[in-house]
């Protein structure tokens, strides 16, 4: 095509993963094209880990607040306290913070548009042709297109390029998730994240109300087709206190429950973030995983660039699974179990008392590696668990 306007790379969706992908890429001096549709929010309690903002270079001034505690509320309303010794986990307004990812993706050199995804087309020379409704326009004729050397789809969870380009991309399994933003009220506890455990809030996954200083997320998810979120969320803001605060928006969408076995088309595509499936199962933590993820394919990307071979793609998924393969598989398999029913959720609190599993717990949220230091507790708590498991303890012990 005729003076179509080429780029190195064409990020497609601009949340974390695609904004730290276009960041890095426009930094190495590659010409780089974020595209992202415009009044995009995800629902996302947002919390943010100390590690994520040492690796990605996030300043203090982007949390909304710091929470120096999580308190967990079994079916029974039993409450265990996990405070953080000696840290906090941040928390940052999803509409803001992402809003600073791509305006520094912008900083670094990389071109920025608003524009719905179409679809992805092939030149006559086989260069990829990414095609989009510019602006808030959604529907009418007036689609461009731009060609691309490579192409990263970062565009969520519901992602078009993968279901476009990548195979296996139709067999993602999700939770569905719903949260509302609420005015904090004068007086509310914003130094801790509350997690219910309860299955009339969620039948297999958990609600949490989460503090963003002036404002506070209380959201809910689930992967049962036909439980009312809406209707949780309106009662787990009753159990909260939070029934008569101010609401100030509503949001849904999918959370991806497992990473896709392929990242990759085997030419010049590649997934990153929630496109790639890459949320943590029982936490639901996906903002450090999007910024890892977005880092490992545009790294993934440049070297695709630099030497041509397409094979350098598949690199961005075996080392995000080497990193993290095997904390997804011990989560996903926790959740399975311990979500499965109010008796299993009721000794999963009881679990949470326990000052080795808040121990253990903490270090590899925060840090994001294998807690080496203190084996014995590994031991303490395989055995521990092993007797919750049997039913050879009581829930409240």
């Amino acid at each position: 095509m005729a003076n179509v306007e080429t780029f190195d790379v064409v990020v497609i969706g601009g949340g974390p993963a695609g904004a730290t992908a276009a960041t890095d890429l426009a930094k190495l001096g590659r010409s780089v094209l974020l595209l992202d549709r415009a009044g995009r929010i995800k629902p996302c309690g947002g919390a943010i880990p100390p590690q994520a903002m040492r690796e990605f270079e996030i300043p203090e001034s982007m949390l909304a607040s710091q929470v120096n505690s999580a308190r967990m509320v079994s079916p029974t309303d039993r409450i265990v306290n996990m405070p953080i010794d000696g840290g906090y986990v941040g928390m940052v307004d999803r509409e803001h913070f992402d809003e600073w990812l791509r305006e520094r993706a912008a900083t670094a050199g990389a071109t920025r548009r608003v524009g719905t995804f179409e679809q992805i087309e092939r030149d006559t020379d086989g260069t990829a042709l990414v095609c989009y409704r510019p602006g808030l326009n959604r529907s009418g004729s007036d689609s461009e297109c731009v060609r691309a050397r490579a192409v990263i789809g970062a565009d969520g969870a519901h992602s078009s390029v993968a279901k476009q380009c990548i195979a296996g991309s139709e067999g993602m399994k999700f939770v569905s998730a719903y949260h509302e933003i609420v005015r904090t009220p004068a007086g509310f506890d914003g130094s801790r994240c509350d997690v219910y455990y309860q299955g009339d809030i969620s039948p297999d996954f958990y609600g949490w109300v989460f503090p963003h200083g002036e404002t506070t997320s209380v959201g809910v998810g689930t992967a049962i087709e036909g439980f009312s979120l809406r209707s949780a969320c309106t009662e787990l803001r009753r159990r909260a206190g939070l029934a008569d605060a101010e609401t100030l928006r509503r949001e849904g969408a999918p959370i991806p429950l497992e990473p896709l076995r392929c990242w990759d088309n085997g030419r010049d595509i590649v997934l990153a973030g929630d496109a790639a499936g890459v949320v943590a199962p029982a936490s639901g933590e996906g903002i450090y995983y999007a910024l890892a993820g977005g880092r490992l394919a545009g790294e993934a990307v440049a070297e695709f660039l630099t030497t041509g071979k397409a094979g350098a793609l598949k690199s961005a998924r075996k080392k995000f699974m080497k990193a993290h393969g095997k904390v997804f598989w011990v989560l996903g398999i926790m959740q399975r179990f311990w979500y499965a029913n109010d008796k299993r959720r009721e000794r999963f609190v009881s679990l949470c008392a326990d000052p080795d599993i808040q121990y253990l717990t903490w270090e590899a949220y925060m840090n994001k590696r294998l807690v080496k230091a203190r084996p014995g507790a590994h031991l303490r708590i395989f055995f521990k668990d092993m007797a919750h498991l049997l039913g050879l303890v009581s829930s409240r012990s």
